[in-house]
């Protein structure tokens, strides 16, 4: 269940109003005559069920109203309500089917955005994946995947062709070369001090590593396994279910990766960083298309649900 607020200029509340009263799936409906202040106007309140949201935004968006006002929606986390369980069930589909365009739109960029805070998580990542590379050690790899924030840019260039949305494309295709490029160039800066102070050694960059070779040794099952990454850091957004990204982050090597990138440019070992640049393109490549994919086959699947409601009633 979601709760939509619209702020709405006073020429199109009675429009948004009506098209809420006849709408199945709005359970719960105020309207505060005057209450809007910017934009002048008024404040109108329904609860929806989550199947339909994309439909009643269609909707508003088509009279306009967010031209001059706003149209909010939050989850709601509990409700206890008849009308609600009604309204749910006469949308089509399942609540936890159903992707909301605008809410992962607004996802989308907000994580290709190229800010201070991601920039940091991309240096500070690949910077720990680099200390576990020297160490040998799959825990702080674990930790490093974990705590890179590149993913949200790759599932954004598979809503981007989704939705034909060729600016949001670019913007994430910005913010994964900009954060790679950045980290990478800070890690190497880095390990050529650690380099002069005599902290690594190039010994212990080439000296064989069981626990993290997988690094840069790209083959078929790495790139499988960024397919299936993919698709399921796509449907834990989609559906809501952020423990699921956990997995995501846990099993694709692109930050590794990035560091391991690093430490070949810092002690200049060609093999190390090509095949590191092979393992994070076969990642992030792989990820991209099995997200678009995913994206795509919801979207058909969904438009089916619903043709096959309308037919039923």
């Amino acid at each position: 269940m979601l709760q939509l607020r619209v702020y709405s200029p006073t020429r199109h509340t009675g429009a948004v109003s009506a098209l809420l009263t006849d709408n199945p799936a709005v359970s719960v409906l105020s309207v505060e005559t005057g209450a809007s202040l910017k934009p002048v106007g008024d404040v109108i309140t329904a609860d929806i069920a989550r199947e339909a949201a994309n439909a009643i935004v269609d909707q508003l968006v088509a009279i306009g109203v967010h031209h001059d006002g706003t149209i909010a929606l939050t989850p709601i986390p509990t409700w206890i309500s008849q009308a609600g369980l009604d309204a749910d069930l006469q949308a089509p589909g399942e609540e936890s089917d159903a992707v909301v365009w605008a809410e992962s739109a607004q996802e989308a960029y907000k994580s290709s955005t190229i800010s201070w805070s991601y920039l940091s998580f991309m240096v500070l990542a690949t910077l720990l994946a680099s200390i576990a590379i020297i160490l040998d050690s799959q825990i702080l790899v674990i930790a490093a995947m974990v705590l890179g924030p590149e993913f949200g840019a790759v599932a954004a260039m598979g809503l981007a062709l989704v939705r034909h949305r060729y600016g949001l494309l670019r913007r994430a295709i910005l913010a994964l070369a900009v954060g790679f490029f950045v980290a990478i160039a800070v890690t190497a800066a880095v390990t050529l001090v650690g380099r002069a102070l005599g902290w690594v050694t190039v010994l212990q960059v080439e000296a064989p590593r069981p626990g993290t070779q997988f690094i840069y040794t790209p083959d078929k099952w790495s790139f499988l396994v960024a397919l299936i990454a993919g698709v399921a850091g796509v449907l834990a957004l989609t559906s809501q279910r952020s423990g699921g990204l956990v997995g995501v982050f846990i099993s694709v090597t692109t930050i590794p990766a990035a560091g391991n990138i690093a430490l070949g440019i810092a002690f200049w070992l060609p093999a190390e960083i090509w095949g590191s640049t092979v393992q994070l393109l076969l990642n992030i490549t792989g990820m991209a298309v099995s997200g678009w994919a995913t994206l795509e086959a919801q979207k058909l699947i969904w438009k089916r649900v619903v043709r096959r409601q309308r037919t039923t009633r």
